[in-house]
């Protein structure tokens, strides 16, 4: 089964749009969106400056315009790529790219989103010196504990010993001060810290923007940042959307529901690298192809004619399993009042599942599905990180 993976912000180089320009129409495709963007991408893919793509407001609609136009060169038109049966996924802003692949929205509507979306972030981040650094190694219990610690949120959990923090510029100078042992600080160059309570005021911009969306149900699977779950309702979807603006990426749990669902070979869309270099870490037998410059297409097409079923059609999923994650930073208490929350133990919607103890209270852990608790990941007592995974339940058909 095929892989079709957009990456996210700060993936984008310098002129790495020049050599696509060249493809017969590839250029006029990219230039109509710049209109619904807000932004010449033309420019600001070809002539623009390292500094000057770094701009949220930039870099997120170049990053979608050129994961779709280049979606369209591999398959030959995004309806074909949702016959080959592919699994779609993104990176942060690269679900939206993922959504237009996987028939969710069109081509148009995820440009104006994306719009919207990079200038809200760009605004809220300016609202306050905030950032996010790699942290590369380590034992993730530790560097998870470290960060709460700090103050800071674990942005995006990446998976192959790769956890991003994010918060204040003060919480990241203190973790650069005091790193977790084993592990290397890589700062990132964006503005802000991004999918953490920073973004709150993005949130309310992208929904007013997303209640004039119209959008479909998946054509293809199509995996969510929140927790890797396997989304097949349209609405569900963009929720989702609008909310992991301010929630952490969860590119581990993806990864893992790829392997869940048999996954054997993954095509990393421009510009490509990222993500493909994190599936060689956590998933060393999945095929991969990074989509660097169009003499990267014809690998990405072999991969199709591989790997691709193009007699089979997508027609829902219901996840095996999902994650309930910390809302907060705190330390986890279990039920007390009694109530059977064991592994094998059924569960209802809204049900009080346990606490996470926080500054500002206690956050109640309660899933939005009926389900079979599987397996419980923390215990009494374990503080926690907001984002960390908590428990793990197997969804009953509705």
């Amino acid at each position: 089964m095929l892989v079709i993976a957009a990456p996210g912000q700060g993936a984008q180089a310098p002129g790495f749009l020049a050599p696509w320009l060249d493809l017969p129409g590839f250029a006029d495709r990219v230039a109509a969106w710049s209109d619904l963007a807000g932004c010449d991408l033309i420019s600001c893919g070809t002539t623009a400056s390292a500094e000057e793509i770094t701009d949220t407001a930039i870099a997120q609609p170049l990053l979608v315009a050129a994961a779709i136009a280049a979606a369209e060169r591999v398959f030959g038109a995004l309806d074909q790529a949702r016959k080959q049966a592919v699994i779609a996924a993104g990176h942060s802003v690269g679900e939206l790219a993922a959504g237009a692949i996987a028939g969710v929205l069109s081509a148009e509507d995820a440009m104006r989103l994306v719009g919207v979306r990079g200038r809200a972030m760009a605004k809220a981040a300016a609202a306050e010196a905030t950032g996010m650094t790699a942290v590369l190694g380590g034992d993730q219990d530790e560097v998870l504990a470290a960060l709460a610690g700090h103050g800071l949120t674990p942005a995006n959990v990446n998976g192959a010993g790769q956890i991003v923090a994010a918060g204040t510029m003060t919480q990241l100078e203190a973790l650069a001060g005091a790193p977790p042992a084993g592990a290397r600080l890589r700062p990132l160059s964006v503005a802000g810290a991004f999918h953490t309570a920073h973004m709150a005021a993005a949130v309310d911009a992208l929904r007013e923007a997303a209640a004039s969306i119209t959008v479909h149900d998946p054509g293809i699977t199509l995996l969510s940042n929140a927790d890797g779950a396997v989304v097949t309702s349209g609405r569900d979807w963009l929720e989702r959307i609008v909310t992991q603006v301010s929630a952490p990426v969860r590119w581990d749990q993806c990864m893992h529901t790829m392997s869940g669902l048999g996954a054997s070979a993954l095509i990393e869309l421009p510009p490509g690298g990222t993500l493909t270099g994190l599936a060689r870490r956590a998933l060393p037998d999945l095929a991969r192809a990074a989509l660097k410059t169009p003499g990267d297409l014809a690998a990405a097409r072999g991969l199709v004619a591989e790997h691709g079923t193009p007699d089979h059609h997508y027609a829902g999923h219901t996840p095996e399993w999902r994650l309930l994650v910390a809302r907060v930073a705190g330390t986890f208490l279990a039920d007390t009042q009694g109530q059977d929350v064991a592994p094998g133990a059924h569960v209802l919607p809204g049900a009080t599942l346990g606490h996470v103890a926080a500054r500002s209270g206690q956050e109640p852990v309660t899933p939005e599905f009926a389900g079979i608790l599987l397996e419980w990941l923390v215990e009494d007592g374990d503080p926690v990180a907001a984002g960390q995974p908590l428990v793990r339940l197997q969804p009953e058909a509705a």
